[in-house]
């Protein structure tokens, strides 16, 4: 799942808004709901959701202040702007700020659809990831089923996972397959060990967090999947030749 990361004020809409998000973007979940601009980017100092839908009218700061400052913290982070006021001045400033588009309240559930699929394809292309792989909600993968779509559904879930639990054991009981078989069978079709793909893709996902947030080097070790900063600074530096700070450095010129 994408995750994302809800502001607005308003109780009630923002309860309103997950449970749309939730019916209508099955690739999508709301895992943080924050009442105004402040809490959001206190909360985007050591998280970084894929999306953050706001609102314009809040207390203390609006919608597009914090857009603003969210993209000079993370020009890739993709901005959805919410308000129920439609001047053209709003509209204008946000694709000034670089969101990804702005709705109307009420919102209309055809229109959030619409939205969340282009923000999908924009996630999916930056991961590298073919629409036509995706696999909506968890994996009920049969063990007679054709072998690349099983192998496609392991790195999917690696992809979505890439922070949680992806011991061999645990992705193949997603796919309905015992763990010694899903290893050869990985290993034949992706040509290479599922444990060294996994690092992998651990490691890239460092690496485009520390050239794309300015989160703290230990954030990008735990959003990376690592549990241990001191083994991810260790392991980063063997694999790339350079820390993990000098690496960031080749970003900030």
């Amino acid at each position: 799942m994408y995750k994302v990361l809800l502001v607005e004020d308003e109780i009630v809409i923002r309860q309103g808004m997950r449970e749309l998000i939730s019916r209508s973007a099955p690739f999508f979940e709301v895992t943080a709901e924050m009442p105004g601009g402040r809490e959001a980017l206190l909360y985007l100092k050591s998280e970084l959701p894929d999306v953050m839908i706001t609102d314009i009218r809040m207390k203390e700061m609006d919608g597009l202040a914090l857009a603003a400052k969210v993209k000079s913290m993370y020009p890739g982070l993709l901005v959805i702007i919410v308000s129920g006021y439609g001047e053209f001045e709003y509209a204008q400033k946000a694709i000034e700020y670089g969101v990804l588009h702005y709705l109307l309240k009420p919102v209309e559930r055809h229109e959030l659809v619409s939205v969340m699929e282009k923000a999908r394809l924009l996630l999916d292309k930056r991961h590298g990831i073919s629409s036509l792989e995706q696999t909506p909600g968890p994996l009920r993968v049969e063990s007679g089923g054709d072998t690349r779509k099983i192998i496609r559904d392991v790195k999917e879930y690696v992809r979505l996972h890439i922070d949680g639990d992806l011991r061999l054991q645990t992705v193949a009981s997603h796919v309905n397959l015992n763990a010694t078989y899903l290893s050869q069978l990985f290993k034949g079709e992706a040509g290479c060990n599922y444990s060294d793909y996994v690092t992998d893709s651990r490691m890239e996902r460092a690496r485009w967090l520390l050239s794309h947030t300015q989160l703290k080097i230990y954030d990008v070790a735990r959003l990376s999947g690592h549990q241990s900063p001191k083994h991810f600074m260790l392991v980063f530096k063997q694999q790339t030749g350079v820390t993990a700070g000098e690496y960031r450095n080749q970003f900030n010129h």
